[in-house]
């Protein structure tokens, strides 16, 4: 058995020769208390060899960008603004390039983690691509909020296990550790500008070019939850997304194999239908103090569909 001396060294021999570089995308978002926290914990492992790296994707609030730009006063912080929004693919290319370290781990600016946890897995060398999934705590936001309880009901119905038998299609770019030329050699789609699925794209990129996903059970915490009109906007805007892209994402997207499942033109004309003369309504529901999750899932149907029309 190793002294626990020489276990000290091969450790920071094993960090200083690897690297770590967090890299933090944000938009309109303020990171401070993350990267406080990432910085804390990066510092009491005095041997590890890191850098954390916050882009600001051309955010529109100006008082947010001045906020998070206070980071960089942190040990080993660089804070980037760039002028113009290139999207949630381009940015985290852009991060990736900028990062000087062996390793990567993107971090949304919302999530909450324990970074030993991750630097386990970087030194174990587990794969080239880590994702540890997230955890929401219980009744960390009241019940009228639907992005809490979406996302409460898919936990329970996604774990590590779950997320291993289709490890690419349940990817997820809030939290993931990966090489750093593995991501320079597969990049996120960048023609992915607007809201939602550039993570599942990237999912299928993988699995063609034979690069395996290690899904584990390190989850971050996801704690912070926009409001109802917020989350139902985000749903719709990637919702057309998935329309646009749905070429790409054929079998990789739940709902769009539902929808291309409908092969009878009058089910889908009535799911239309249903979608102008009551959509309003659900959606009233949605943004309202009771949103119903079964409803959610039909209004997003609905959505979908009408964006099919004139396919």
């Amino acid at each position: 058995m190793l002294s626990f001396r020489l276990f000290c060294v091969i450790l920071a021999s094993e960090m200083k020769k690897n690297g770590l570089s967090i890299l933090i995308p944000t938009y309109n978002g303020d990171c401070r208390e993350l990267v406080s926290e990432l910085s804390s914990q990066a510092e009491a492992m005095s041997a590890l060899d890191y850098e954390i790296i916050v882009a600001d994707d051309g955010s529109t609030d100006s008082m947010k960008v001045d906020a998070c730009r206070q980071v960089a006063q942190l040990p080993h912080c660089r804070f980037i603004s760039r002028q113009h929004n290139s999207g949630r693919a381009a940015i985290r290319n852009f991060l990736a390039q900028q990062a000087t370290k062996t390793w990567l781990l993107f971090l949304d600016c919302d999530m909450h983690i324990f970074l030993s946890d991750y630097v386990e897995r970087m030194l174990s060398q587990d794969g080239d691509i880590v994702y540890g999934g997230y955890h929401v705590r219980k009744d960390s936001a009241p019940s009228s909020c639907l992005r809490y309880r979406y996302e409460w009901d898919f936990q329970q119905k996604h774990g590590t296990e779950q997320r291993r038998q289709r490890p690419y299609q349940h990817f997820h770019t809030s939290n993931f550790l990966i090489r750093r030329d593995i991501m320079l050699a597969h990049p996120f789609d960048e023609t992915f500008r607007n809201y939602g699925y550039e993570d599942i794209l990237f999912g299928r990129q993988l699995r063609e070019a034979n690069i395996a996903i290690n899904h584990q059970d390190i989850p971050v915490g996801f704690f912070t939850f926009e409001s109802n009109d917020k989350f139902v906007s985000k749903t719709e805007e990637g919702l057309r997304t998935l329309h646009q892209k749905r070429h790409l994402l054929r079998g990789y997207s739940r709902l769009l194999t539902v929808a291309e499942g409908i092969h009878s033109g009058a089910v889908r004309r009535l799911l239309r239908l249903w979608h102008r003369l009551f959509g309003s309504c659900e959606r009233r529901n949605l943004c309202g103090r009771h949103p119903s999750l079964r409803l959610f899932k039909l209004y997003k149907l609905g959505y979908y569909l009408t964006l099919t029309k004139n396919d």
